[in-house]
This record gives C-alpha cells, sequence and structure tokens, in this order.
C-alpha cells in the first residue's frame, strides 16, 4: 500500500469511484495508524477550518466529523438547514457561495438529493475541499471507508472476505459506496439479500451474488453487515411490520449460528433493534458495531489530513 506521505494529491471526496485506487489504499493506511495511537495526530492541522452543511439529520457522521477536525486543532463550524436562510428560500448554491466566501478548508457535505456533492466540487474555489458525507441514496464514501477499515481490522486481506449485506439495499447510499469501494480492493465475494422491493435495479447488483432468502445468503459467511430500512427515502412501496420483517429479514442469534464460526457483524447505524437485528446480535461479541462509530472518527481525521496537507 502506498505511503501517506506521498500518496497521489485529494482535492475533493464526494463518491468512491472518483478516486484512485492509490488514494484508497492511502486513506486506509492512514486510518489504521492514527486507530492505533490518535494523539499522535492531535493539532496537525491548528487553525485550519472545517464547515458542516448539513441538510439532513446526523448523529455519528456530523459529530465525527466535528471531533476530528478538533482533534486536528481545526475550527469546526455547524450549519443546518433549520435556523439558516435555507428556511428564508435561499438555494444551496448560494449557501455554499455564502459558506465559500468565509474562506474554510473543508466544507462537508449532507443533501437529500443526489449528486449535490459533487456539484459542489465543481463550484469550489482553489483550497476548499469539498466532502461528500452523504447525497440521497447514492453515496456515503467516508462511511465506506471506516467500513473497509473495520473488515480490514479483523480479516488478513479483502480478498478472504465472504461478505453479506442485507436488507433495504435498494435505497442505501452506504451499500453503493461500500460495494463500489471493495470491489476496487478486489474482494472476495459480495453476496446481497433482501425483499425483492427493497433490491436495487441497477448496476449496484454487478459482480455479486443475490440471494432472496437471509438465510441462504448468509450460510457460511464471515462477515454480515445489515441496513435498517430507509422509510425516509421510500415512496409508493408497502413497508413491511417490524415483526413481519425481523421473522425473514432480521439477523438473529440463530441465523448468525449459521455464518462461519466468529463471523463479524456490522451496521452503518442508526439501528433498528428487532427489525432488521436483534439486540442479542448487536450486543453481542461478534458485533462491530461501536468499533465502526470509532473507526468514523479516525477515518475522517485520516481525510481531512489528506485533503488539508501542504
Amino acid at each position: 500500500m502506498t505511503d501517506y506521505k506521498t500518496a497521489e494529491a485529494l482535492h475533493h471526496f464526494t463518491e468512491i469511484d472518483h478516486c484512485s485506487r492509490a488514494q484508497l489504499e492511502h486513506l486506509i493506511d492512514l486510518t489504521m495508524e492514527i486507530s492505533s495511537d490518535p494523539t499522535r495526530f492531535e493539532n496537525k492541522r491548528k487553525g485550519k477550518m472545517l464547515i458542516n452543511l448539513f441538510y439532513e439529520a446526523s448523529t455519528r457522521t456530523r459529530v465525527s466529523f466535528e471531533v476530528a477536525a478538533k482533534r486536528l486543532g481545526m475550527h469546526v463550524i455547524n450549519v443546518t438547514a433549520t435556523g439558516s436562510s435555507v428556511e428564508k428560500g435561499e438555494t444551496l448554491t448560494d449557501t455554499f457561495y455564502t459558506i465559500q466566501a468565509m474562506g474554510p478548508d473543508c466544507i462537508a457535505v449532507r443533501h437529500p438529493e443526489e449528486g449535490n456533492a459533487r456539484k459542489l466540487a465543481t463550484l469550489a474555489e482553489p483550497g476548499i475541499h469539498v466532502i461528500n458525507a452523504g447525497d440521497g441514496i447514492a453515496a456515503h464514501p467516508t462511511q465506506a471507508l471506516l467500513d473497509a477499515v473495520t473488515l480490514l481490522q479483523h480479516v488478513d486481506s479483502f480478498e478472504q472476505l465472504k461478505l453479506v449485506m442485507a436488507g433495504d439495499i435498494r435505497h442505501s447510499r452506504v451499500a453503493r459506496s461500500v460495494i463500489t469501494l471493495l470491489k476496487m480492493l478486489d474482494v472476495g465475494e459480495i453476496r446481497l439479500a433482501g425483499p425483492p422491493a427493497f433490491m436495487p435495479g441497477d448496476a449496484t447488483t454487478d459482480g455479486t451474488r443475490v440471494f432472496d432468502n437471509l438465510d441462504a445468503a448468509i450460510e457460511g459467511a464471515n462477515a454480515v453487515m445489515m441496513l435498517r430500512i430507509q422509510k425516509e427515502r421510500i415512496t409508493g412501496l408497502d413497508i413491511p411490520g417490524a415483526e413481519d420483517y425481523h421473522r425473514e429479514w432480521g439477523l438473529t442469534a440463530r441465523r448468525l449460528g449459521l455464518t462461519e464460526p466468529g463471523c463479524h457483524v456490522l451496521h452503518p447505524g442508526p439501528i433498528n433493534r428487532g427489525v432488521e437485528i436483534s439486540s442479542e446480535v448487536a450486543d453481542s461479541p461478534q458485533s462491530l458495531i461501536r468499533n465502526q462509530v470509532k473507526n468514523g472518527l479516525y477515518a475522517r481525521m485520516a481525510l481531512l489530513l489528506t485533503l488539508t496537507r501542504e
């Protein structure tokens, strides 16, 4: 993998497939290095500025960006649609221009519409770096980065992975970014499982195995990532009740027993206990859900360090 001190320059981070393999490997390497000793990187970007521009609710992503930046010594400003000029009718582009005029180094954008982070990156002045913190159902590249790191901490190589992603894949930006990243890094096998209405009808499934039965999908897997039903993005579909969905598609201790011994369990959060995952599994020793949160901090530190290096 690439030495982060000489890695190819990265100007924005809006979609996984806009990066080279070398850039992604550098980010993974640096995240792993930070995770082993975060204190070594404190105040490395003292005086720089991050603005979080979030048009959707967030806990893990927004807070970890803020904590990551502050660990690096950066100033942080949080802007949300509520309480800003967005409520007065200001467009996203005008809001971006206003924020950009204040001279931040990085702007992390979360927006319900696909493609807006990529669009804003084309409007950014030199020295201002745009990060996609989630756009509609399209992409969530920093989540993919932290998930890849979490997996690599528990397997010897991506080639050894037999990963199941199960649930509402159709409406999941996490699924799209994770699948793209792991394919670029030569993952061993990706299996997708979910109700037919929750399976994507696009290129997301290319190079994967698709199952309509969770028991069959997870048999022999060494990693399982459960995805919640994205109710806020679903229109025109009947959403199954929690009990029915859990019976057919929930990851339970019984189902986990069908996997390879020691199979790792992931979930990007927020989790819905008793729907896509049982509390027994979510809180089990095989669960890496809290590890994902920790790695979210380290991955975003790595990204901010990379984008703002001289």
